[in-house]
């Protein structure tokens, strides 16, 4: 259980410096604001990842889920690993054994 609540608290952590980033970036340009989704921060890493894996996913599952997984790489970054640490935080909690 603490490994999920180590988990939990290292992609809150992650969301908040995306969204740190997002907003410094933004301050910078003085433009309207331009939020890295989850596929360009994954494409910062490595320059064919995203593109081979989508292609191999693709030839795996059908056409929905293809979908699916499109949608979710094109939200933002920090929402996506935020709101998953913050679910991972409240169904992996410390619960009162007495309570």
């Amino acid at each position: 259980m603490i490994l999920f609540r180590f988990i939990a608290l290292i992609l809150i952590v992650l969301g908040l410096m995306f969204l740190g980033a997002d907003v410094v970036t933004m301050l910078e340009s003085g433009k309207e604001p331009v939020l890295r989704t989850l596929e360009n921060v994954w494409g910062l890493f490595t320059a064919t990842g995203v593109q081979s894996f989508k292609f191999w996913f693709a030839g795996l599952v059908p056409a929905p889920v293809n979908e699916a997984l499109a949608a979710i790489l094109s939200l933002p970054a920090f929402a996506v690993l935020g709101v998953t640490g913050v679910f991972l935080a409240i169904v992996f909690r410390e619960r009162d054994e007495f309570a």
